[in-house]
C-alpha cells in the first residue's frame, strides 16, 4: 500500500505548529513556534495577539517543516487543519492557510477537531488497542471516554466546572505562580509538602469531574492568611492541590478500569506532561494489569503531529472537507 504523507497544521491558540506525519504514525518533520514568552508579559493569552502573531509565522513555519522533510507541498497526499475548538482568531489564521494549500495545490481538505487530536498523539510511534480509556486532561477539557476503534467515541464522564488545566492556571495566578501556570505548579510543588486540608470533589460512582470547589477554597485560604498576615506557605499549597487535583482524575480513572475491565488506557491534553499526574495514572493501571500510553512530552502539549495522526483514519475514509470550511470554538469529543 502506498505511503500517505500528511501536511497538518495546528494554530488553535498560542502555538503556530506545522508537521508532515507518514501513515498516521510517522513524524517525518515537526515545527513547533510557540508565543508563551509573549503572552507571559500578560499572564495568559491575548487572543488578538496570539492570531496575529500567526499570521506573521505562519509562512515561516510552513518553509521550516519543508525544509525538515526535504520535501515540497506538491509531495504530501492531503492538508489537515484544526478547526475546533481553539480561540476563533487563531483558528481561522491555519483554516484559511490550509485552504490556501489544498486549493493551489490540489490536494484534499482533512478537518480535524483538536481534542481528537491529542487522543491520537499517542499513535504517534504506537499502535493503538482497542477498546481504549482515555483520558483527556487539557486547558478547556477534563474527560474520560471509551475508543471502541477509530472515531468511535463514548464519553464517560467530563468536568461538570472548570477543567484540570485551567484550575492549575487559577490556582497559579492565585498563589503567585507565573504563567504558564501548570509547569510552574508542578515544580513548586516539589519543594513542599501535602499539608493543607483540600475537599476532595464529586465522591460519588459517576465519571464526572468538578475542580471549581478545589480552586475556590485555595482562593479562600489565600485571602484569610493574608487577612491575618500570615506567611503563605506557597509550595505546600502547590503540593496540597496538586495532590487532590490528580487523585480526582486518578479516582475516576479507577473506577472506570474496575467497570469497564478495558486493559488498555490512554492519556491525551496538555496536562499529560506532568511527570506527577503520569506516575499516578501508571500506579492506577499496573494495580489493574492495565496498558498505560502517554505520548512524548513533545507530542503532549500543542503540536501538529498529532493533528496529522489523527487525520489519517479520515483520509482512509474519504472524508474530506470542502472549501466552507469555517472556525469553530467550542467542542467535545463525542
Amino acid at each position: 500500500m502506498k505511503d500517505v504523507y500528511i501536511l497538518a497544521i495546528e494554530s488553535s491558540c498560542d502555538e503556530t505548529s506545522m508537521a508532515i506525519v507518514k501513515n498516521g504514525k510517522d513524524v517525518v518533520a515537526l515545527t513547533v513556534l510557540t508565543q508563551m514568552q509573549v503572552h507571559a508579559n500578560f499572564g495568559g493569552v491575548v487572543p488578538e495577539i496570539a492570531s496575529r502573531m500567526h499570521t506573521e509565522n505562519i509562512t515561516m513555519v510552513l518553509e521550516d517543516v519543508l525544509k525538515k522533510a526535504s520535501m515540497q507541498v506538491s509531495d504530501v497526499d492531503a492538508i489537515a487543519v484544526t478547526y475546533k475548538p481553539g480561540l476563533l482568531g487563531s483558528l481561522l489564521v491555519g483554516i484559511e492557510f490550509a485552504k490556501t494549500l489544498a486549493y493551489v495545490y490540489k490536494k484534499p481538505l482533512i478537518k480535524v477537531n483538536h481534542l481528537i487530536g491529542h487522543i491520537y498523539a499517542n499513535a504517534l510511534n504506537n499502535t493503538l488497542e482497542f477498546p481504549i480509556l482515555a483520558l483527556v486532561v487539557s486547558g478547556g477539557h477534563t474527560e474520560l471516554v471509551i475508543m471502541e476503534d477509530d472515531y468511535n467515541f463514548k464519553l464517560l464522564g467530563s468536568t461538570m466546572d472548570d477543567a484540570i488545566g485551567e484550575a492549575y492556571d487559577k490556582v497559579a495566578r492565585v498563589i503567585g505562580i507565573p504563567y504558564p501556570g501548570g509547569p510552574g505548579i508542578e515544580k513548586k510543588a516539589l519543594e513542599g509538602k501535602i499539608t493543607y486540608d483540600l475537599p476532595r470533589p464529586v465522591l460519588d460512582d459517576s465519571y464526572n469531574f468538578s475542580y471549581s470547589g478545589l480552586k475556590s477554597q485555595i482562593i479562600n485560604i489565600t485571602h484569610n492568611l493574608k487577612q491575618k498576615g500570615e506567611t503563605i506557605r506557597e509550595a505546600d499549597l502547590a503540593a496540597s492541590f496538586q495532590f487532590v487535583a490528580v487523585e480526582e482524575l486518578t479516582r475516576k480513572l479507577e473506577l472506570a478500569l474496575q467497570k469497564t475491565h478495558i486493559k488498555n488506557v490512554i492519556v491525551a491534553g496538555g496536562v499529560s506532561a506532568n511527570k506527577y499526574l503520569r506516575g499516578q495514572v501508571k500506579e492506577v493501571c499496573d494495580k489493574y494489569q492495565a496498558k498505560v500510553n502517554i505520548p512524548d512530552f513533545i507530542y503532549c502539549t500543542d503540536n501538529a503531529a498529532m493533528i496529522g495522526a489523527a487525520a489519517y483514519p479520515l483520509y482512509k475514509r474519504g472524508e474530506f472537507a470542502d472549501f466552507s470550511l469555517n472556525a469553530e470554538s467550542q467542542a467535545s469529543i463525542c
